[in-house]
């Protein structure tokens, strides 16, 4: 690839590839996501990053922000949707060093690993059915 002339895909475009990723995602798993927010930033803020002990925003490339379902009660009446934050910066430069990653994939993945934390799996499970499935 000529890559003089590529432009880093922007915000929109980012959002156009989770949310396809999200549509590939079976029906039944889609459906008990419920209202969860999936929101594409640059970044993570600089309170996200202290709270989680990260000197290097490029470091992190999702994040999980509500009560996982394994913690959720029926009686709870939540004020704040659950939330996937996808931030760009921190794919992009993971896509560009790995180079064997198409972009969409790596988007899904971080997309689903995100997920994974709404329906209670802690990082150790992740990776551990990421080995599992090659």
């Amino acid at each position: 690839m000529d890559w003089k002339h590529a432009c880093a895909p922007d915000l929109a475009t980012f959002e156009r590839l989770a949310r396809d990723a999200y549509e590939q995602i079976p029906p039944m798993l889609r459906e008990a996501c419920g209202d969860v927010v999936i929101r594409i930033e640059d970044f993570a803020p600089d309170t996200v990053l202290d709270e989680l002990g990260l000197d290097d925003p490029f470091e992190l490339t999702g994040l999980y922000q509500g009560v996982d379902l394994t913690q959720k009660s029926t009686l709870d009446s939540s004020a704040e949707p659950d939330f996937v934050f996808l931030y760009r910066r921190p794919i992009l430069d993971e896509w560009c060093e790995n180079g064997e990653v198409e972009l969409g994939h790596l988007i899904a993945h971080v997309l689903i690993h995100e997920i994974g934390h709404h329906f209670g799996f802690s990082d150790e499970d992740m990776h551990r059915v990421e080995e599992e499935e090659g």
